[in-house]
């Protein structure tokens, strides 16, 4: 008689595995991820900067990512200047007090954002609309705009100079497979720049 718990372990790891290998297997998923990782490291190279948000589990990825480039991913090498904006406690609850949740990262794209720059922006649901007002901003301001969100017809995509679309619907799948995919533009990015291998 099998453990139903491990049966529920096993079943999420399975879906999981899933979801990467569609991913994988998606030409335009790939080929968005090899885009995106360009635009960025040439972003990165004329001085530009990351910009990321998101929000929820989200928001905890927007801060991974940021951290990957401010640090290091795979190697020693110089830091890159990337800011999650969902970090800034003061400034989030300044904003969403005073102008409304909506505003809270649009706010910080137009204090923080310059031409050049690049605003990543998460939102599994691709319906956000802090997200979508942040993109908005960033697009006014001259920023390269791209989003991770799921695969099908979303709001955000109309905001978006470039798109990285998961193609699964569960929100946990979705996020998985942004964070994975994340981890390889970085590993992009330190090559195109450093000359570092990715490693594993």
């Amino acid at each position: 008689m099998t453990d139903p718990r491990e049966d529920a372990v096993l079943a999420h790891l399975r879906r999981s595995r899933d979801a990467l290998e569609r991913a994988a297997d998606d030409r335009a998923f790939v080929a968005a991820v090899l885009a995106i990782a360009a635009r960025l490291a040439a972003a990165l190279r004329e001085g530009g900067r990351l910009l990321v948000a998101g929000n929820g589990g989200s928001a905890a990825d927007s801060l991974h990512i940021a951290a990957e480039f401010v640090g290091r991913f795979t190697a020693d090498r110089a830091p890159l200047p990337a800011v999650a904006l969902a970090a800034d406690t003061a400034s989030l609850t300044a904003i969403g007090n005073d102008y409304g949740f909506a505003h809270v990262f649009e706010r910080q794209v137009r204090a923080l954002g310059r031409r050049g720059d690049v605003l990543l922006a998460l939102s599994t649901s691709g319906r956000s609309p802090n997200i979508i007002a942040a993109l908005e901003a960033a697009r006014e301001l001259g920023l390269v705009t791209v989003g991770f969100t799921r695969i099908g017809e979303v709001p955000m995509r109309a905001h978006c100079d470039l798109v990285l679309a998961v193609p699964a619907q569960a929100t946990a799948l979705i996020q998985q497979v942004h964070m994975a995919a994340a981890h390889a533009i970085c590993g992009l990015v330190e090559r195109e720049l450093f000359g570092i291998e990715p490693q594993g």
